[in-house]
C-alpha cells in the first residue's frame, strides 16, 4: 500500500523522531510512505481555540495536497479527529459546497497509526522489540473522538520483551486539552497529579500515548517529580527492533 504521511505540526516541530518511527515501521511493513512537503497544519488549533475562519484556509489546503493518496495515516488521534469530523463542520459553516465533498470522500481513508495497522492492514504482530515496562495512556481524542478501544493495546501486547502493565484509571483525561492546560491551569494540574499518581503505582519504565500532546504533558510533570518515567510515543515503540537495544 502506499500510505502518506501526515506528521501533523506539533510532531513536526517538536517530536521529528515519531514521524520517523511511523516510516520505519511502515517500510519495515512492505509499505511505500509519501512524505507531500505542501503539508502543513490541519488547522485544530485555531478551530479549537474559536477561531475558525482562521482554520478554513488550512483545511482546504489539507484536502487539497492529500486528494490523490491512497491511505492518509498520522500519529496524532486529535489531528486525525479534526480532520473527519470538524472539516465538514467548517464548510458548512462557510457554505463551501466544495470543501464539503472533497472532505467527505478525504476523510474515509485518514487514519490513525493503530487503526491503520489493525484496521486495513490487518496486522497486530508488526516485529517490534521493546524490553521494558510500559503502561500505555489512552489520549481523551482517541478513546472517545476515534473510539480506537483496544488496537493501541493488541499492537502493544504483540511486542516481544515487553511488559505492559495497566494503568490505573486508564480513561480519566490527563489534563492537557491544548489551550485547557493554559486557560484551566489549576484544574489541568490537579488532574496530572491524578494521572502521575497512576503512573507511578504501575512501576513502569515508560508511559506511551498514541498523542504527543498529552505525552508532553505527562512527561513534563514526571520531570519536575523526577520520577524516572519516560514518555514515549506509541509509534517508536512499535519501530524498535532487536537491533535497537540501546532505546
Amino acid at each position: 500500500m502506499n500510505v502518506a504521511l501526515f506528521i501533523a505540526c506539533f510532531n513536526d516541530t517538536l517530536f521529528p523522531s515519531t514521524g520517523r518511527a511511523v516510516v520505519r515501521l511502515l517500510e519495515r511493513l512492505g509499505h511505500t510512505v509519501e512524505f507531500p512537503l505542501e503539508q502543513t497544519c490541519c488547522g485544530q488549533m485555531h478551530f479549537n481555540s474559536g477561531y475558525p475562519d482562521e482554520a478554513l484556509p488550512l483545511a482546504r489546503r489539507f484536502v487539497r495536497v492529500f486528494a490523490g493518496c491512497d491511505a492518509v495515516v498520522s500519529p496524532s488521534a486529535s489531528c486525525v479527529g479534526m480532520v473527519r469530523r470538524e472539516f465538514a463542520h467548517l464548510a458548512e459553516r462557510a457554505a463551501d459546497e466544495l470543501l464539503a465533498a472533497d472532505a467527505a470522500e478525504l476523510a474515509p481513508r485518514v487514519f490513525e497509526l493503530s487503526e491503520l495497522l489493525v484496521d486495513e492492514l490487518g496486522v497486530e504482530d508488526v516485529g517490534a522489540y521493546y524490553p521494558h515496562r510500559v503502561t500505555y495512556h489512552p489520549t481523551c481524542h482517541g478513546l472517545r473522538g476515534l473510539g480506537l478501544g483496544d488496537r493501541p493495546l493488541r499492537l502493544l501486547r504483540a511486542v516481544r520483551g515487553i511488559e505492559l502493565v495497566e494503568l490505573p484509571d486508564a480513561e480519566e483525561c490527563c489534563g492537557f486539552g491544548g489551550t485547557f492546560s493554559v486557560k484551566n491551569a489549576d484544574v489541568s494540574a490537579a488532574m496530572l497529579a491524578d494521572k502521575l499518581r497512576c503512573i507511578g503505582d504501575t512501576g513502569s519504565e515508560v508511559c506511551t500515548a498514541g498523542d504527543n500532546s498529552c505525552l508532553m504533558h505527562i512527561g513534563g510533570g514526571l520531570t519536575r517529580l523526577q520520577a524516572g518515567v519516560r514518555t514515549v510515543h506509541l509509534a517508536e515503540i512499535l519501530a524498535a527492533t532487536e537491533s535497537d537495544r540501546s532505546r
